[in-house]
């Protein structure tokens, strides 16, 4: 359930929101100034914040600059201004929507929706590597080719991660061993060699005719295009 920070004085607004947002299933918590956000925002984690602009005290531009140093938490900016130079400002300070005042209550749904999904999706790629059909979870440690789970070993997790990062990129035996088990490395490269035996061979039983790490000759590994 997403956790929603609404920022906004006109109580009657604000309360209509609360309760709409409840019956769609939101988490919901109300701020009725800029400095109460700012005070709630260092307490509490949101998934999302709905930001009125014409705020007393701290304006809604400055709590989204206060906010943008310290967080990435989606922020859609509310406000009765129609001109397209103030929609254009909030997107360049930080906003990632713009809804103008006074907004149907179906589009404010879509609209959190749509930035929520988005976010999310970001969220995901950041975690996830991914090549070809095969994945790899940074935060699960999750290996899958296609939906195959793939059982790998703590020093093959960490060079596949490490091959993954950057797919195109040559890794020398000394980056692998330098990168994956932090020390110098002194010419043995018979332990990279058989981790990434094991590594094909786990491959290979997954997706027989797959293939995803290249031996580049005299030079070390890379994903295999």
């Amino acid at each position: 359930m997403s956790n929603i920070l609404i920022v906004e004085d006109d109580i009657l607004l604000s309360d209509m929101i609360k309760r709409l947002l409840f019956q769609n299933n939101y988490k919901v918590v109300s701020a009725y100034s800029g400095s109460e956000a700012l005070l709630i925002l260092e307490k509490q984690q949101f998934d999302l914040v709905l930001l009125d602009l014409m705020l007393p005290g701290l304006s809604g531009e400055i709590v989204l600059e206060e906010l943008r140093k310290k967080a990435d938490i989606p922020v859609i900016g509310v406000s009765a201004k129609t001109d397209i130079d103030s929609r254009i400002n909030l997107i360049k300070n930080g906003a990632d929507d713009y809804l103008v005042k006074p907004f149907d209550n179906a589009e404010l749904l879509v609209r959190i929706e749509a930035v929520l999904r988005r976010y999310q999706k970001n969220r995901i790629c950041e975690t996830v590597l991914c090549f070809k059909d095969l994945t790899l979870n940074t935060d699960t440690l999750e290996v899958k080719i296609k939906d195959t789970p793939i059982s790998l070993t703590k020093y093959e997790y960490l060079i596949l991660q490490l091959l993954m990062s950057s797919p195109n990129k040559v890794f020398t035996k000394n980056n692998i061993f330098e990168s994956v088990w932090n020390e110098e490395f002194l010419g043995d490269d018979n332990a990279i060699n058989v981790h990434i035996s094991n590594l094909r061979k786990k491959f290979l039983k997954a997706n027989p005719q797959g293939q995803y790490i290249q031996t580049v000759w005299g030079l070390g590994f890379k994903m295999q295009d």
